[in-house]
């Protein structure tokens, strides 16, 4: 676990967990850590978990509500969309709108890569 946050996160970065003893070297690893023990307190002064707990709980209810299910491939697309909607969440729907806008100037995705025909055709491809 420490070495995806090593790949993802700034060293000296300040990082608040749970008590899981996975955490527990991330101060002798560059970071600022500081935890709360769930058995004992949920907030220690502006230690605490509600931020990440409360983006699981909304991806869970976009899933589950809007999209039904999805297909594993795809995940990182929906954790995708909802860092952004959870990143964004001070905004309105028309920031949050012209914000994903002008970030797909020069990008195109083909229909063949979304449903993962690419990689079989590749694949055919490379057998013969």
């Amino acid at each position: 676990m420490n070495q995806i946050i090593k790949e993802t996160v700034k060293p000296g970065t300040t990082v608040y967990s749970d008590e899981h003893g996975a955490y527990h070297r991330l101060n002798s690893e560059g970071f600022q850590h500081d935890f709360v023990r769930h058995a004992e307190e949920y907030v220690r002064g502006v230690v605490h978990t509600n931020g990440i707990e409360n983006f699981w709980a909304l991806l869970k209810r976009c899933i589950s509500g809007t999209h039904v299910s999805i297909e594993p491939f795809h995940t990182f697309r929906y954790l995708d969309e909802e860092a952004f909607r959870f990143n964004e969440r001070f905004g309105d729907d028309q920031d949050r709108f012209m914000l994903a806008l002008s970030s797909i100037e020069g990008k195109r995705v083909m229909y063949k890569e979304l449903t993962r025909k690419v990689q079989a055709l590749s694949a055919e491809a490379d057998s013969i």
